[in-house]
């Protein structure tokens, strides 16, 4: 028998379901076909002008070689007052290590912090790359059922309750994909003096930050200097493709995750960080608000319609851009009928497998990324089917 090439890591890194939904949504627009796409995490909106004008004067100029692998300090300066001025919470330049996307703090702070023996804690459901990158250390993950009665979130009683003698981390995200719930400012103190007093790591996904609806925005960054806090330019700041994000590093790691970072990226990309500088201006930062205005007017647009169909929410969410919805009363299979919403009403939406296993069949995720009108047309599409759906 010929053996399989491929690491045996690799049997616990999963695709993106969704990923098979955009491919068919991809196929009936190239057949003349008008497809709603409710399903991938990424807003209608342009990248402010400004941001674009700077990256191209940093090309201009000729701004387009390596910079140092933690990034450029121009840039670091920037975030550190925007948390100062912002969310209230010192920042120094030194802990900010600038990063390829989100996703790139997060292996760096998860690699530095973990080894192969230990575990992390984290919320099922919840953003699937998370258990992937710790997977991919070959590490455990430890996955707990969250559902309506903490928002889906982790709590500082529940970490308690589930932390073991091999647990090095916990990992929450705030505010959440795919649930858009927040943690409040209160448990986010609980939470990490638990896990300061198990002498455990906490990392904080705050890629959402900036798109919080339902309580005064902040960050954890404000309650401890010894956490990992992660953040990105692509939400808040309408830079998706620009592959660009920020971590927050305790002063412990700092050494270790300059290190790294030096030998997995070399650097983040430079006319990226060049261009962000502009996204701190106070004309670019009215624009991003009037935005996380106009995200807050379709969710409560899209919640509104969704609840008027039969949706069960049990949660309102408040930030980033989800709607968490319980299909029960119509389906146990939340792919296929993800599958049949968009080969016969042409939406397209996630189903709850793509986040987890718990309840996962039961539910599905809305991404308010389009305007009103859209919407509307959305959930018209959605009531007529739902009138014909048979699982």
């Amino acid at each position: 028998m010929k053996q399989n090439p491929v690491a045996n890591r690799m049997q616990h890194i999963s695709p993106f379901y969704v990923m098979d939904l955009l491919a068919q949504a991809k196929q009936l627009e190239a057949q003349g076909h008008d497809v709603i796409h409710l399903e991938v995490g990424e807003p209608d909106f342009a990248t402010p002008a400004a941001i674009n004008a700077a990256a191209i004067d940093a090309i201009k100029q000729g701004k387009t070689k390596y910079t140092p692998a933690t990034g450029i300090t121009e840039l670091k300066n920037e975030i550190a007052n925007y948390y100062q001025q912002r969310l209230h919470a010192n920042v120094n330049t030194k802990n900010i290590m600038i990063t390829p996307g989100a996703s790139g703090a997060l292996q760096l702070a998860l690699s530095v912090a973990v080894n192969s023996n230990q575990s992390v804690l984290m919320a099922d459901p919840g953003y699937p790359c998370n258990r992937h990158f710790v997977r991919l250390l070959e590490a455990q993950v430890h996955s707990i059922e969250v559902n309506e009665r903490t928002h889906y979130q982790l709590t500082a009683a529940l970490i308690e309750q589930h932390w073991q003698e091999n647990t090095a981390a916990v990992l929450i995200a705030s505010p959440s994909n795919p649930t858009g719930t927040l943690i409040s400012r209160d448990e986010m103190q609980k939470i990490i003096a638990v896990v300061k007093n198990k002498k455990g790591v906490l990392l904080v996904d705050e890629i959402y930050q900036g798109l919080v609806y339902e309580q005064s925005d902040f960050s954890a960054a404000e309650f401890s200097a010894d956490i990992f806090v992660v953040n990105s330019f692509s939400k808040f700041f309408s830079m998706t493709g620009w592959r660009l994000g920020w971590l927050i590093v305790p002063d412990a790691f700092t050494d270790a995750v300059d290190r790294l970072a030096q030998n997995l990226f070399l650097a983040p990309p430079t006319v990226s960080q060049y261009a962000a500088l502009a996204a701190f201006k106070t004309s670019t930062l009215k624009v991003l608000d009037a935005q996380r205005d106009e995200l807050n007017q379709r969710r409560q647009f899209l919640l509104a319609g969704l609840i008027k169909l039969g949706f069960d929410i049990n949660v309102k969410p408040g930030g980033a851009f989800y709607i968490y919805a319980n299909v029960a009363k119509w389906t146990h299979d939340s792919f296929k009928f993800c599958h049949a919403l968009l080969q016969q009403s042409h939406v397209a939406i996630t189903p709850g497998i793509d986040f987890g296993e718990y309840q996962a069949n039961q539910y599905v995720r809305f991404a308010y990324i389009q305007n009103i009108e859209k919407l509307q047309m959305a959930l018209d599409r959605i009531g007529d089917f739902l009138t014909l759906y048979k699982d």
